[in-house]
């Protein structure tokens, strides 16, 4: 029989001869009940023994180190918030207070909270956006003299500063290759402002794919927007009125897909049955249209688990991740 990848609190139960509940006691070092040395030592030998990874560390009761992660602004609800509750839980697991401040792009609100963080046992900083972007590190640099890291931003200048990122590019080959292989090759593409990196980092995946393909780019169906609904709403609409309509319709972001549906509803045009439709970012409302959206989930989390490990293994090797997402096929581009 195949061994099982994941090891459960039920299977350290069983090797350690004791309930799941002690397992869950032990294993979250909760002291709400009192167990035994020896409980607590055989269910850690257990947990050892069959690779268990979510072993918490004992937490002093004060003089946590603190990484401080240092935010331009986000608005509400935001695919991102997935990097900053792994990087929040990964710090505590190595016994070290992660800190959100969102200084709004504000470079003097920025100075003010670094010279504060020179008061305290800071082990690091990790200086984030939540749109992928460029970005200029040197208003930073005579600021900080503990180890930085920059989390979905990069500074094109300095290649060598500790950098985690999502792979747009990759992660828009992924969708497009998913579209290709349905069958379709007329397949639009409606983007985001231009300026932004992930705009043109996913036009580049988009037309990279359909190149390989051997299909010729139609840059009519390549249609730049603000994001905005109504914008994606108007692009779709120019969509389905070329000559030659496309067979399916990328869009940049999930929230752009909601004026997507929106038009094609208006013009009585089905999804799936007429046209397959791919967002971009697994938001949580790609679960609840009808049908359930296809998209790219981006690897946030991952990529700030990344970021603290890093800060709190003292790496002293440069390292540049860009992390591929996790394609989410759903109805929106099936055909039944």
């Amino acid at each position: 029989m195949q061994k099982k990848n994941k090891i459960t609190m039920s299977d350290i139960a069983r090797e350690a001869g004791v309930s799941q509940a002690t397992v869950s006691l032990v294993l979250n070092n909760s002291r709400a009940v009192r167990l035994s040395d020896d409980t607590r030592e055989r269910v850690f030998i257990a947990a050892q023994k069959l690779g268990y990874k979510k072993i918490a560390v004992a937490h002093r009761q004060e003089g946590q180190e603190e990484i401080a992660l240092l935010l331009c602004g986000m608005d509400g609800y935001d695919p991102f918030i997935d990097a900053l509750s792994e990087a929040s839980g990964t710090a505590w697991q190595r016994d070290t207070l992660l800190t959100v401040y969102d200084y709004g792009d504000d470079f003097e609100m920025a100075r003010q909270i670094i010279q504060q963080l020179a008061g305290r046992k800071c082990a690091g900083v990790i200086l984030a956006s939540p749109t992928t972007r460029a970005f200029d590190f040197s208003p930073f640099e005579p600021l900080l003299n503990v180890p930085v890291v920059l989390l979905n931003q990069y500074d094109p200048a300095r290649p060598l500063l500790p950098t985690f990122l999502p792979d747009d590019r990759a992660n828009a080959c992924q969708i497009v290759n998913h579209l290709l292989d349905q069958g379709v090759t007329r397949i639009a593409h409606i983007t985001g402002d231009e300026w932004m990196d992930a705009s043109v980092l996913r036009l580049e995946g988009y037309r990279q794919t359909l190149e390989q393909a051997g299909i010729a780019i139609d840059d009519a169906l390549i249609k730049p927007t603000d994001w905005s609904l109504n914008a994606t709403f108007n692009a779709t609409l120019e969509l389905m009125k070329l000559p030659q309509p496309p067979q399916a319709i990328f869009c940049a972001s999930d929230w752009m897909t909601l004026g997507c549906y929106q038009a094609l509803a208006t013009l009585n045009i089905k999804v799936p049955d007429d046209i397959l439709v791919c967002g971009y970012d697994d938001q949580r409302i790609a679960h609840q249209l009808t049908p359930m959206l296809t998209s790219v989930q981006l690897a946030y989390g991952e990529l700030g688990r990344m970021a603290v490990a890093y800060l709190c293994d003292g790496d002293d090797v440069a390292t540049h991740v860009r992390l591929v997402g996790k394609l989410q096929v759903r109805g929106s581009s099936q055909r039944t």
